[in-house]
């Protein structure tokens, strides 16, 4: 049975709920971060990743693997990202350079998801190494907002070996994120170019015939 067959078009299934959840929890956690209510903070960008893992795990092991599923979980995990480095440059924690490197791969993805719905494609399908990025990326994020806490309220010497730990994970998992986008991207226009030659053959197929007639 091909991959296509076991995803559903249900749309109410407990998987899409959990990603649901952790689109809804994204104002909050931008509203903590600006009040500087950082601990608080940290527990729901904890839990968001957490839920991350859970919808996978809920959906593959319940059967709910669905279309809306495949597009909701890649979604709330950019926005949620896109989100928390904004927060974290508007706090001071990282630079704005950074967020321009994370939001400008996402709009790289963007323009091959657009190509693939040109050509009548869904979403192409998830690489590991993409998971590997955006797993760094969910890991350190937290990890960023940890160093700046334990600078502030315990010690600042532990804080900067955080953020010491943090910069390194974070400069790699952003590098691999952009070389998944690149490598979604030529896909994407891989498969236009396919489907461009077979539409190709098949006016020629039909001119034929018609000459034929």
């Amino acid at each position: 049975m091909s991959l296509d067959n076991d995803v559903s078009s249900r749309v109410f299934t407990l998987a899409n709920l959990v990603s649901v959840i952790r689109l809804m929890a994204i104002p909050v956690f931008l509203y903590l971060v600006i009040e500087d209510r950082l601990l608080a903070a940290f527990i729901l960008l904890v839990a968001a990743v957490l839920t991350d893992f859970v919808d996978g795990m809920i959906a593959r092991r319940m059967n709910q693997i669905t279309r809306l599923g495949q597009f909701l979980d890649p979604f709330a995990d950019r926005l949620f990202i896109a989100a928390t480095v904004v927060a974290l440059a508007i706090q001071g924690v990282v630079p704005w350079w950074f967020v321009v490197a994370v939001m400008l791969r996402d709009a790289l993805l963007g323009v091959g998801g657009l190509v693939m719905s040109r050509y009548g494609h869904g979403t192409l399908p998830v690489k590991w190494w993409g998971k590997v990025a955006t797993f760094g990326l969910l890991f350190v994020l937290p990890l960023f907002l940890l160093s700046v806490m334990v600078s502030e309220h315990a010690s600042a010497s532990v804080g900067q070996t955080l953020m010491a730990i943090a910069w390194p994970i974070a400069v790699v998992a952003v590098a691999l994120y952009w070389v998944v986008g690149f490598s979604y991207l030529f896909d994407a226009i891989r498969l236009a170019r396919e489907v461009t030659r077979e539409t190709g053959e098949s006016s020629d197929r039909v001119n034929s015939f018609n000459e034929g007639v």
